[in-house]
């Protein structure tokens, strides 16, 4: 890991130190799914990498669908309350995708699926203060709302229905408001985060900062990889009873496997995607995309290795887009010390 230079020359870099030191606020654009009827859960598991059997109402978990070959199509928050069940994509889905998805399942009678409800969104806020923020929406001391939970809120000057989950994306304090009135709920919480020293974040610092924490594919996508070369396989439950979309198709990683890894390079240097990593004068694997430019300390760059180049602090290299050659060094994630992990909520 390394320590967090507050240099911020750039936009990305002013939104990066804006979720790293206090709160960044931003709307969430991927559509959001309502699921309603008693045999929800047994939809859900007909395509949803983990089991439902043990889900508890007002929680929140992060699950994985697969298409019908067993590719990866979508990372879904999944929030269940005490009557309905949520998705939300985690990485860029459009809404026609979706709904051709779940349209193509077959949903129990008396089930009710509907893609981008109408006047319902998400407003996110991250960061070492976003507890703060979420504070005035309950009536409760906030750290009693923990890591994973959901809870029904008011939003004030608002009639409509909400609700609040404590879950994030970058490592930092993170907290999800979904609202029947977002342009009400997203006003309010910026108010809120303003006068700590925060607000409104843009795309590249905030995918900079979910690089950092591990999840770069929330900013990029999943770029046609598969399970394992994505590192994904950590969402499947591999031992549940019964199969579900895609299953068939799925391999277990092994310790040959090639995965999707972290490699750092001096600041300033840019690689093309497709860029072959080299190993001496062997190709070990190839850039898959490089985060934003938001981190003055250094560019971090995600690349799908071969087995066993992924292991962290290995020597690597590859040729930048100005021609010359630099050295990459793969490295482990969280790459940065969150501010959140010495912060006290409350």
């Amino acid at each position: 890991m390394t320590m967090l230079d507050i240099a911020q020359p750039t936009t990305a870099a002013r939104d990066y130190h804006t979720v790293r030191s206090t709160v960044g606020v931003y709307q969430v654009t991927t559509p959001l799914v309502r699921i309603t009827g008693d045999d929800r859960l047994a939809l859900l598991d007909s395509f949803l990498s983990k089991s439902s059997d043990f889900v508890e109402p007002e929680t929140v978990r992060e699950v994985l669908a697969l298409t019908a070959g067993g590719d990866p199509f979508a990372i879904f928050l999944h929030l269940e309350l005490n009557e309905e069940s949520w998705l939300l994509a985690r990485n860029p889905v459009e809404v026609g995708a979706l709904r051709d998805y779940l349209a193509a399942l077959e949903v129990p009678d008396e089930v009710t699926v509907e893609v981008a409800p109408a006047g319902w969104g998400a407003t996110a806020f991250e960061g070492p203060q976003a507890w703060s923020v979420a504070a005035q929406f309950v009536d409760y001391d906030i750290s009693g709302l923990t890591l994973h939970a959901v809870t029904e809120v008011q939003v004030p000057e608002s009639d409509g229905a909400a609700f609040l989950a404590r879950v994030g994306t970058t490592g930092e304090y993170g907290y999800l408001l979904v609202s029947e009135a977002p342009e009400t709920a997203q006003d309010v919480v910026l108010s809120s985060a303003s006068g700590i020293g925060g607000g409104a974040v843009g795309d590249e610092g905030l995918a900079r900062v979910q690089a950092e924490a591990g999840m770069a594919v929330y900013h990029r996508g999943l770029a046609g990889l598969s399970v394992n070369d994505a590192d994904l396989a950590w969402m499947i439950s591999w031992d549940r009873i019964g199969d579900f979309l895609g299953s068939a198709d799925l391999e277990p990683p092994t310790a040959g496997s090639a995965k999707l890894t972290a490699l750092a390079s001096p600041s300033g240097t840019t690689f093309a995607t497709g860029t072959a990593i080299l190993a001496g004068a062997v190709q070990v694997g190839t850039v898959s995309w490089q985060t934003p430019s938001a981190n003055p300390n250094e560019e971090l760059v995600m690349g799908v290795l071969d087995a066993p180049f992924w292991v962290p602090g290995l020597p690597l290299r590859a040729e930048a887009t100005d021609g010359t050659v630099v050295p990459l060094t793969t490295v482990t994630l969280p790459r940065v010390f969150a501010a959140s992990s010495h912060t006290r909520i409350g």
